[in-house]
């Protein structure tokens, strides 16, 4: 779609076109006119690389929404936001058989019944899953379902470059390619995903630079508990900057964790072994790395056998292969990475940041959900949960409150030239964090790293250089790392 397409005024603009943004779409009545921007391809989500599945309790007879709640406490450190975990646990079941509506397809036995798995930190197997494809699946049946929505413009490889607030609304910069637009929403939903590009191996695809974070910033919205980063303490062990995630589920079906010498070492640890949360394997995992003095561990999960590997991974499988390893016949190298953001925009239950007709939901929103580390397969259902609360409210806000952004005849011309982006700056940031803060933070490192970036970023925000997606990328990573170091440079 060429941006001269575009309408100038929309209803709501949706930033992100993840599971939190798709759903939340599908939420709006057919009068409210939406604009929903993707930086990439439509698919190319953090959303739609989730393997897992969905954490949600669906059967109250082995199961309850109080263990849910409690599991969910105890991962995240019991720094939760207690009402929103019971919002989260005691919804959820609603919106996930939703989704079974919209065509997606859960494993199920025989008999129709859904299959659920255990991964770490659960007590009761309550995780639906589409094999090891779960985000792929869900993103997939979103989208269909929201292309048939004629209320809802879809506009791909279209990136925010800034945004300020108006009288009853924002005015949108976005660029494709070499185009660019200005564009005005009385309401904005911030779905735009996480920060894993911010450090030097994530399991995130390369939109995940924070862009709605930084947007919010900003303009001024509260950002809280930037520096909970959730690393993942199983990615595959190569040497690609965004890494294969093995699913936590593989531990949940059995796998074993191994040391450099092929030893199950977690009893050292946790006595829930392979299954603690994961921040507890991920800092456990960097302890036995230091008193053994290697980075090789393994995942070993060929005592299950080939036939069940491949049915139940065929995603993991394949990914492993062109690794060149088979997980049926050989162990699988890994180590922790940067995985998953708790913290982000503050939001309230209904999705509201600290700005009025603000919206944020997904990765990007600080919900309380979390605490300080995710329980597994939570993220997938805080997505639904709060993109479909953040329609809602919403919605309700349009019908009781008729004003619209103030648009003005036509917009200025903007000088968007300038020098190019230093080489190396986006390398820079990623090393100077990923030395700093990664799983067992650097104490003695963090104010030095914070005064470089900060140095980054004021060189980046008074500096005149062309407005590109690098350049933009780059101040968004700039942005993220100051405001997690700042946070713990105490």
């Amino acid at each position: 779609m060429n941006l001269s397409e575009l309408k100038r005024q929309y209803s709501v603009i949706i930033v992100g076109s993840g599971i939190a943004g798709l759903y939340a779409a599908l939420n709006f009545p057919e009068d409210v006119d939406i604009l929903m921007l993707s930086k990439k391809e439509r698919h190319q989500s953090n959303s739609s690389l989730a393997q897992g599945g969905v954490a949600c309790v669906l059967d109250l007879e082995d199961d309850s929404y109080e263990l849910h709640i409690e599991d969910t406490l105890i991962a995240g450190g019991r720094e939760n936001d207690l009402d929103a975990v019971t919002c989260l646990v005691e919804e959820g079941p609603g919106d996930v058989l939703k989704t079974i509506e919209y065509g997606v397809e859960y494993d199920r036995y025989e008999n129709g019944e859904l299959i659920k798995t255990l991964e770490g930190g659960h007590c009761r197997r309550r995780i639906v899953h589409h094999k090891d494809t779960s985000g792929k699946e869900m993103v997939d049946k979103l989208v269909l379902a929201v292309e048939k929505l004629p209320n809802v413009t879809l506009a791909d490889e279209t990136m925010v470059t800034s945004m300020s607030r108006i009288k009853n609304g924002f005015k949108i910069e976005i660029m494709s390619g070499n185009e660019f637009r200005t564009v005005y929403a009385d309401y904005c939903l911030l779905a735009s995903g996480g920060i894993g590009r911010v450090y030097k191996y994530t399991t995130n695809p390369s939109v995940a630079t924070g862009d709605g974070i930084r947007l919010a910033y900003e303009m001024g919205a509260a950002i809280k508990n930037l520096s909970y980063v959730q690393f993942h303490p199983t990615a595959f062990n190569g040497a690609n900057r965004e890494q294969f995630l093995i699913s936590e589920a593989v531990r949940g079906e059995g796998a074993f964790l191994l040391n450099c010498n092929k030893e199950r070492f977690m009893d050292r640890y946790d006595s829930r072994l392979e299954l603690a949360p994961r921040d507890v394997v991920s800092r456990s995992v960097i302890m036995e790395s230091r008193r053994l003095g290697s980075n090789n561990f393994y995942l070993d999960i060929r005592h299950k056998g080939e036939d069940f590997i491949k049915h139940r991974f065929p995603g993991i499988y394949a990914g492993c292969l062109k690794q060149g390893v088979d997980i049926s016949k050989d162990l699988i190298p890994v180590f922790p990475c940067q995985h998953y953001l708790m913290g982000g925009i503050e939001v309230d239950l209904n999705a509201r940041t600290t700005l009025p007709r603000l919206y944020a939901a997904g990765e990007c929103a600080c919900t309380g959900v979390h605490g300080k580390n995710r329980l597994a397969s939570n993220s997938l259902l805080e997505a639904l949960v709060f993109g479909r609360r953040a329609a809602e409210d919403i919605t309700m806000c349009i019908k009781a409150d008729s004003f619209k952004a103030s648009v003005p005849e036509s917009d200025p011309v903007i000088n968007r030239n300038g020098a190019p982006l230093p080489k190396g700056t986006r390398t820079e940031i990623r090393d100077t964090l990923q030395r700093a803060y990664f799983v067992i933070p650097d104490e003695g490192a963090i104010p030095q790293a914070k005064k470089r970036i900060e140095a980054i970023l004021n060189r980046l925000k008074n500096g005149k250089f062309a407005v590109t997606a690098d350049y933009c990328e780059a101040l968004s990573l700039a942005t993220v790392a100051y405001i997690i170091l700042k946070e713990v440079d105490r």
